[in-house]
Order: C-alpha cells, then structure tokens, then sequence
C-alpha cells in the first residue's frame, strides 16, 4: 500500500475509532475495533495506533479474548510494557490454558514494570508447565534456558532497586527532546555540540512517513552557549537523506561524525565538517571495518587512532560482538580484533563508547548479570598488548532498567554521562537525559572516644639510695572501640484504600526532590514498601503513587538523614478512587512565568495524568486552571484558561478522546488561601486541578 495512502487510511480510522462517552461493555463494538487495529497491522507497521485501537476493543469487551492476548502483546512490542499485564490476566482468571506460554508474557510484564517477585511467581509457574510437559513442541513455547535467564534478571532486579547506584539523571528538556524518539547522543570534548537521532516531525528532511507511520529517522545538532541548549536543529541535507539516518558517534574535536547506513545490512561511514561549519558528504569506512554483515555502533579515541564498533560478523562469541581496529604508521585501518570473552558473550554486546582517557569503555550486554535488555556496563582497559579487560561492571540502577539501555557516551572528565531513556518524566517515547553522580555530604561516621592514658610520675622514695632504681608501673592497653557505623534510615510506606483501609498493591516510587537520585526499595507485599535511606543528612522525597482506578498521588516529605542508630519510620497513604466529583490538585505542573508552555519538570506529572486516563477507559474529567489576585481579572482568567488548555492539548496529543477532557480556566476566583502572603497563600492558588465527571 502506497504510504500516503496508508496515512489516509489511518486518519480515516482514527476519525471512525474515537469512543464516544462512558465506554460500556459491547461485544459488537470489541470486534469492530479488534479488526480496525488488524487491518492497520496487516497495511502498516503502524503498532502504536494499532495497539490503541486494540486496547479500546479489550476494554468494550473484557471476555475477548483475542483482543485482550493483542493488546497485551502490543504493549511489550511498543512503550509502557508494565501495563500489558492488565490485559493479560483478564486472559488468565477466564482460561490459564489459552496459550501455553501466557504465564511467561504475564511475568514479562511484571519484570518491566519492577514487580520482580510477582514475574518470579509467573515465571516459575511457567518453568513448571514445561516442566510438566517436556515434549510439547508447539510454536508458543517458550525454552527452559530463556525462562532461567528471566527468573535471574528478576532476582538481578531485586538486588539492584534495592541498593541504587547515587546517580541522578535529568530531562534534557524541550529544546533537544520531543514528543517522538529521541536517541544516541554524542558531544564534543567541551560538551558545546550536542549530536543525536530523531524521529521528530519539525525539521524532519522528508515530509512523508515510514511504514509505521511515524517520521523517519533524522540526524539533529544542538549547540550550548551561554550555559543552555539552544533549541536542536536538522544537521542537514548532506548528512541526511529521505530515509533512515542515524549517528552513531562525534570525534573529540567535534570534526567528524560517524554516522550508520543501512548499506550492505548496515555499515560505518564518517564526514567531515567543513571550514563554514557545514558537514561534508559521508563515506564508508574500508572494508576492513564494514562488512557483509551489520556494524551498528562505532566510538573512536580522541587520538583518533582506534575504533571500537559491534559487528555481527563471522567468528565472534555471540550474535554482535565489540571489535576494535588501529590506524598503522600510514594512518590507515590496518588491524581489526575482537576484544575478547571477558567482553563478548554468547549473547549481543553493542553500543561501545571509549572515554577520553582511552582506557574505560562503557558498552551494553544482554548475556550479562543485568536486569532485562541490554544493560550498561563499564570496563578498563588493563593491558593493551594483551587486550586484557577488567571485569564488567553492570552501571545499576536507576540507570539500567529491564528494558534495552544502550548507546551511553561519557564527559571528558567523566563527571556526567548521556544516554537515552523511556522514562517517567519523559517527554515522548525515548528521551535524551543528563546523568551525574550525586555528591552527598555525609558525615563521618561517629567514632567512640578514647580516654587519653595517663603516665604516672615515679614516686619518690626518701629512703632510697642513689643505686636504687625506680621503675614505673606498666601500663594496661585499653581496648580500641570500634567505629560506630551508619545505619540506613527504614522509610516504610504502606498504601490503603481511602474508604476501606483495606493495603494496596500499587506502584511505589521515591527519589530525592534535590538531586533526583533513586531510594532503594524492598517490596513487602501488602501494600507495604520498605525505602532505604542512605544519606546522613535531612532531605526533602517526592513519593509517587499509582493505582488503576485510582487518583495517582505525588507528595513531599521531609526526612531527617540516617544515624548510627537504626531507625524506621512508618507512613500510610491513603488512596482515594475515581469517584465522580473527585477533585485533585496537580502541584507538579509548572508553566514558564506568564506563559502556557510546560517547563521540563512538569511531565513528570503530566505523564501519570496520561497514564491514569489510558487505564480508566470511561474517565471523563475537567481540567481547571486557577491564578492568584496578582494582575487583572480578565488577565488571569485569559492565562488559567490557556494553561487548562495546554494540559487538555497534551492529553489529545497522548491519543486521549478529547470529549473525555473538559478544560475551564477559572482565573482568580476560587482561591485556596489567603492572597496576602505569596508562601502560604498566592503560591498556593496558582494551581491546576482536575475534577472527576464521569466514571
């Protein structure tokens, strides 16, 4: 089908395919829209209208079966991949032998959603229907060894989330990321250009889309002056064509761009920057390099004498391996070598990044002690001439995650670190964020204090004779006390039900307001969370909460830092349901001074408003945007209407019917609090709220 046609064809069924009002159960409707979703399919690669129109035939009818095994699926396939667990167990609790490997996708689910001990349970009933019938051989078979390999991602997890790395990891924010795909950021030696791929639509060389219906890949630049990213511009017509383009990485010096070319199944090629700051145009690296087969990612030493690469070429460990090739005398690439098994593995390893120092190498691996996908790791080099690598070490979390992380580059001082992430406070699907470690300011650990020994003077005998000698009274070693060590702070919140009491199980989240760094978690089961507080001084958290058929909830606490006591402290947080005339204020929404436009902190909040309406099928809410007294009357209400506006245009971007958003801006006429006094009054009237009207 030709693509304009196909767009055409899509537009036409996303028309036909808005819900109308509170979506009841309708079998007739279900199967409707579950063969809309596979038309799309069978024209198209088109999954994530695919997978929308899916998830609302599931939803007309929970007993269909099919939809419900689709919409799950689809889900794993595309973004949010915790959320197919719904689907999936409306399959489960009607008939567990549907498919003989449900339970298997039932854990997928839960592992990427952080549920680890719920996909351990899933997995192992799975593990014991294999075990059960060794010999069925049907196509939805899942192998005992990827199973394993799951169970042991999931226990990889555990330990991980439990113990975060203190790293924190920040949007880049609107002028380099978008609402689509935004990956593979490379910069130069003083962070001054910042090169990355994107799906974008604005500036997009090609106006037209690809089979999934989504633009196609661009290569973009963004320059940092004055200490702020300017806003990412297309690199240009030389370097990218109609089609896919990429980068895959930028020389120290900023002058040249390895980019990758889907040229005999995928190959290497690099341009230069001319004098006027244009790109020339790419060529291929030699054969030595590119082959037959794929090379997918590339990082050269800032000597720019040795390359790193992946290839799926012959000979290697696993399916992409990590080479590296030399410049000889002449200054050409002579030499190409395998980095070896202490890098390589059965499995893929891909996206290399050699550090400035030339010695530290960060890489992904999905055949290592990871959490799911590929995961990050990090080695250094040891010996050269040996090709001799230090063990890996897996980056942990919150940087990894059990979906693919991959294509991370380093700072020249190797303080901050760049990669792309689907996250929460994300802008689209994958983000491009900042990583830096997080200094925390701890006090030494108290130490028990010593009593100083005294020396005792000789005493002095009157009868003594000049020939006596007086020898002092030995001195008895006091026993050293040891130091007193710091224990973490036991934060332990347990979630219930506003009006029943009764715990549940919701997805817990806590990070420090400040730096932004993850708190270790340990799952309890019945609604409990124990968070690990580490850090010995008093900090502000923002917990987050989610619950389907809930009103999600983001709050602060204050929490005083870890001593060398061991302390707990309990919190419970009440859940309120989706109740008509439910009102919630969304305090994490932040505007730019006078304006409608999101600051970059915002989606945080904006996301789990999104998330909340994709999972409650039938919530119809208002949006109602409110000001304090400062400024005329006709001004404030003008600005809360183009703010409840903006939140109603992000939901309707978000695929969300906008008949179910009700935008009202109310201006300054329903304060919360005293205007006097801006802390305790006008701060707190500047606010979006959101009011159930139907469910």
């Amino acid at each position: 089908m030709h693509t304009q046609r196909v767009i055409l064809f899509l537009a036409l069924v996303s028309v036909s395919s808005i819900c109308l009002g509170q979506q009841q159960q309708d079998k007739k409707l279900s199967l409707d829209y579950m063969q809309q979703a596979l038309d799309v399919i069978e024209a198209t690669k088109a999954l994530d209208v695919a997978r929308d129109m899916m998830v609302t035939a599931a939803d007309f009818d929970t007993t269909n079966i099919k939809a419900n095994f689709e919409a799950g699926h689809m889900h794993l396939q595309t973004i949010n991949k915790d959320l197919a667990v719904k689907y999936f167990l409306r399959i489960y609790h009607q008939d567990p032998n549907y498919r003989f490997d449900l339970e298997y996708w039932i854990a997928n689910s839960y592992q990427y959603g952080l549920q680890f001990d719920n996909a351990i349970d899933y997995y192992t009933r799975y593990r014991n229907r294999l075990l059960a019938k060794p010999n069925y051989a049907g196509k939805d078979k899942i192998e005992m060894k990827e199973v394993d390999r799951r169970i042991q991602e999931c226990n990889n997890g555990k330990e991980f989330v439990a113990d975060p790395k203190p790293f924190a990891i920040t949007n880049m924010g609107r002028d380099v990321n978008s609402e689509f795909e935004d990956y593979a950021p490379v910069l130069n030696a003083d962070e001054t250009q910042l090169v990355f791929t994107t799906r974008r639509r604005d500036g997009n060389t090609f106006e037209n889309v690809a089979d999934d219906n989504k633009p196609y890949e661009d290569i973009f630049i963004s320059e940092k002056t004055g200490g702020s990213w300017k806003q990412a511009k297309n690199i240009g017509p030389t370097v990218n064509t109609k089609y896919f383009d990429s980068d895959l990485t930028l020389s120290p010096d900023g002058n040249l761009l390895f980019i990758y070319k889907d040229e005999g199944n995928g190959d290497i090629y690099v341009c230069a920057k001319m004098k006027d700051g244009s790109w020339g145009v790419p060529t291929p690296l030699p054969g030595i390099i590119n082959s037959s087969y794929r090379e997918s990612s590339a990082s050269i030493t800032a000597d720019g004498k040795t390359l790193y690469f992946a290839s799926e070429r012959p000979g290697g460990y696993g399916g992409s391996d990590i080479y590296m090739c030399t410049k000889d005398s002449k200054g050409e690439w002579s030499r190409v070598k395998n980095l070896g098994g202490n890098i390589n593995t059965d499995r893929d390893e891909d996206g290399p990044f050699i550090a400035f120092d030339a010695k530290t190498l960060y890489f992904s691996s999905d055949g290592r002690k990871g959490m799911g996908g590929f995961d990050v790791f990090k080695t250094t080099l040891l010996n050269s001439d040996k090709n001799e690598w230090s063990d890996p070490e897996n980056m942990g979390y919150p940087i990894n995650s059990p979906d693919d992380d991959i294509y991370f580059s380093s700072s020249k001082d190797g303080q901050r670190w760049y990669y792309a992430s689907v996250r929460d406070d994300g802008m689209g699907y994958t983000d491009i964020y900042v990583i830096t470690a997080i200094e925390d300011n701890k006090k030494e650990p108290a130490v028990a204090a010593k009593e100083p020994v005294k020396k005792e003077e000789p005493k002095k005998d009157s009868v003594a004779t000049e020939s006596a000698k007086i020898e002092p009274p030995k001195e008895t070693p006091k026993k050293e006390e040891p130091k007193k060590v710091v224990q973490a702070l036991k934060y332990v919140v347990t979630i219930v039900d506003a009006t029943t009491n009764a715990p549940l199980d919701a997805k817990v989240r806590m990070q420090s307001l400040k730096e932004k760094g993850a708190v270790g978690a340990v799952s309890k089961g019945g609604g409990v969370t124990e968070f690990s507080i580490a850090s010995t001084s008093p900090k502000e958290y923002k917990i987050s909460v989610e619950k389907e058929g809930y009103i999600f909830q983001t709050i602060k606490v204050k929490i005083k830092g870890a001593s060398t006591q061991p302390a707990t402290v309990k919190k419970t947080i009440q859940m309120n349901r989706l109740a008509v005339g439910s009102v919630s204020i969304l305090r994490n929404i932040y505007f730019d001074f006078e304006k409608a436009t999101f600051r970059t902190e915002s989606y945080g909040e904006l996301n789990k408003l999104e998330m909340m309406m994709k999972q409650n099928q039938n919530l119809q809410v208002e949006i109602s945007g409110h000001t304090d007294f400062i400024g005329s009357k006709i001004y404030n209400k003008k600005l809360s209407q183009r703010r409840a506006d903006a939140v109603k245009s992000f939901l309707v971007s978000k695929g969300i019917d906008p008949r179910r958003v009700k935008a009202i801006g109310y201006g300054e006429e329903k304060p919360l609090a005293s205007n006097d006094d801006e802390r305790e009054g006008r701060a707190i009237n500047r606010r979006v709220e959101f009011r159930v009207l139907g469910n």
